[in-house]
């Protein structure tokens, strides 16, 4: 049963005591975000702030728009090092890992042998024979190490955490809070080594939510909390300020990114839900190659828009009949209207299909199949293409 009714939810707050919570890490900023009223949610048995008593989730919504918002995630980076890491990474990944090179980054996908989704993330080529791979939600340390047999390969946990900077003054802090200035070149999915306040920082021109921005690597070395008020301090003339994963959910819906476990997972292939660009299909081997070269190159996962906030889990129908249900729904400060990812039972609907649609208030409400992304076609807003900062009613 799922812990969301669509009018409550379960997160996790800091409280006293002692004991059940050994399974979890908290992030090296806890201390920092602790005074803004955090409620967690728990991802790759990490705490990442869903939302704060400080700050309504439309108020983060548009400072991520409009200035700089920082969220520190729950993703997990796991890092592969040796002589075979990159075969190996070339046998998990969907993608031709042997053409990436080393100081950039690349959209990986992960899938079981029949073609269903396992995993996707960020990976980094650090050097030749290292790389990092910041992973979303889900089993990837086992599956790895299962495939690694007999090759020389150490797969370990660098126990580094993950923090994203994002929106339409993002690079101006970046600017400001590197020593030496904008690191050059630093284009859209690139990696580059940076220091900041005298600590050297792995940052990446990366994000969640098709915004500018950057992501950058808090490691064991670091002094976490000098390296924040440092940041800060850079940020603070250009609007800098933390905000929580709901916030950056709209923008991610609106923008027609996934996420692992809710608009896809196992049941899926990657052609399914759109993700077929990432499938090198040419190339010598990988897990799933066999099932997806057999698979329908269809897509079942569209956007939705509608009048209300659609139920995560609620039913799509079309002329009454039940046709898909709702992965993902929020309502648009921006688009003013509910928005939705819905996962269709099968494809063939088209942009302006009139559906109705569950939303949270437990009612059916009319909408329309809607192409994602729901703007910005093209994605040059995170290239730096586009500069599109709207104004708040």
């Amino acid at each position: 049963m799922s812990s969301s009714d669509g009018k409550t939810r379960d997160l996790v707050s800091t409280m006293a005591g002692a004991g059940w919570d050994y399974s979890l890490s908290r992030h090296p900023y806890h201390e920092i975000e602790r005074p803004l009223g955090p409620h967690y949610c728990v991802y790759n048995r990490r705490l990442m702030a869903c939302c704060f008593d400080s700050r309504s989730t439309e108020d983060g919504y548009w400072l991520l728009r409009r200035k700089a918002a920082v969220l520190h995630t729950g993703e997990f980076p796991l890092q592969f090092g040796g002589p075979d890491a990159e075969r190996l990474l070339d046998r998990l990944f969907t993608k031709d890992i042997t053409k990436l090179k080393p100081g950039r980054c690349a959209y990986g996908l992960a899938c079981y042998e029949d073609g269903g989704l396992l995993v996707d993330g960020i990976l980094l080529r650090l050097e030749p024979e290292l790389f990092w791979y910041a992973q979303a939600d889900g089993d990837f340390y086992s599956w790895a190490r299962a495939h690694a047999l007999g090759m020389d390969v150490e797969i370990s946990d660098p126990r580094v955490y993950v923090s994203q900077v994002q929106g339409p003054n993002s690079l101006k802090v970046l600017a400001a809070a590197s020593d030496d200035g904008m690191p050059e070149p630093f284009g859209y999915f690139a990696i580059a080594r940076v220091r900041f306040g005298g600590q050297p920082v792995v940052i990446t021109r990366t994000g969640y939510t098709n915004e500018l921005g950057w992501e950058y690597y808090t490691e064991p070395g670091h002094d976490a909390e000098a390296l924040w008020r440092h940041i800060e301090a850079a940020g603070e003339p250009f609007g800098i300020e933390l905000f929580g994963l709901d916030a950056m959910h709209i923008r991610r819906i609106e923008a027609g990114i996934l996420n692992a476990g809710s608009d896809f997972d196992h049941t899926t292939t990657p052609y399914e839900v759109g993700l077929g660009k990432f499938i090198d299909a040419d190339k010598s081997d990988f897990i799933g190659r066999q099932a997806l070269l057999n698979a329908s190159r269809e897509t079942r996962l569209t956007g939705l828009r509608c009048a209300a906030e659609p139920h995560i889990g609620g039913e799509v129908c079309i002329d009454g009949q039940p046709a898909g249900k709702v992965t993902a729904g929020a309502v648009s400060p921006y688009l003013r209207q509910g928005i939705g990812i819905a996962l269709m039972s099968e494809p063939g609907f088209r942009e302006g299909d009139a559906v109705t649609i569950r939303c949270i208030d437990g009612e059916m409400h009319a909408g329309e199949i809607a192409e994602l992304p729901l703007y910005d076609k093209a994605c040059e807003i995170p290239r730096g293409k586009l500069v599109d900062i709207p104004q708040r009613d």
